[in-house]
């Protein structure tokens, strides 16, 4: 497999309406030239099972000169549509498996240059049909319930998160990317709060620009964190 490379950006991007995730759950795998920016569809070529740590994301990707603050990536075309595309990773948990630090990685192609965004979209959507089968799972997308208070006015109720790179919470720190809930945020206990921040640390984290990933909760607590310190932010 050939290598694909990414290089630093420093734009804030927020994933779109929860709604996409239907697209996911009744179809499994979509055409790529249905997807748009702002919907997180995404298409398959089968369930990879490469399993790895989010310590230790066996992606091979490197950074190079970015180009209107947008990735710079080698495309490829994806078997299931004649589009160009990219390939990414997104790192899901896997039932049966007691490791709560355990990811799974699936492919898949991103119709945009906005890779980092489109990873996060594909995790929260979920798994796809023949993924599922495969006992690849998320709880990040049942965790999050009520309206969106990053974009209140909007029409479908808002985004479910938003991404900020080169930033720890507010303060600016080069390498560090911010992932903070725009609904609110239901822990269902340790296991949950440490496989969701497994699952999405491992996805950012392919991308080598990013060293450090911060969690937060609508509200700007750090997920998982139950000193109450808010340790992720120190």
């Amino acid at each position: 497999m050939k290598r694909f490379f990414v290089p630093p950006i420093t734009s804030v991007a927020q994933a779109p309406q929860r709604w996409y995730r239907r697209f996911f759950s009744a179809a499994g795998v979509l055409p790529l030239a249905m997807l748009t920016l702002v919907l997180a569809a995404c298409a398959a070529p089968g369930a990879s099972s490469t399993a790895a740590s989010a310590a230790t994301s066996q992606a091979l990707i490197v950074p190079v000169t970015t180009v209107n603050e947008q990735y710079e990536i080698a495309p490829q075309t994806d078997s299931t549509s004649s589009a160009k595309s990219y390939l990414i990773k997104v790192f899901f948990s896997k039932f049966g498996d007691s490791d709560n630090s355990a990811v799974y990685a699936v492919d898949r192609f991103s119709p945009s240059l906005a890779v980092a965004t489109f990873a996060l979209q594909s995790l929260i959507a979920g798994p796809t049909l023949s993924e599922r089968e495969a006992g690849y799972y998320t709880e990040w997308n049942s965790t999050l319930s009520g309206p969106s208070s990053c974009n209140g006015s909007h029409p479908n109720g808002g985004p479910d998160f938003k991404l900020t790179l080169n930033t720890k919470g507010a303060t600016p720190e080069q390498g560090t990317a911010t992932v903070q809930f725009c609904r609110a945020y239901s822990s269902g206990g340790i296991g949950t709060d440490a496989r969701v921040t497994t699952e999405i640390t491992a996805t950012l984290k392919q991308f080598t620009n990013i060293k450090k990933v911060v969690i937060l909760s609508q509200s700007g607590q750090c997920i998982g964190d139950e000193s109450g310190q808010n340790l992720c932010l120190k």
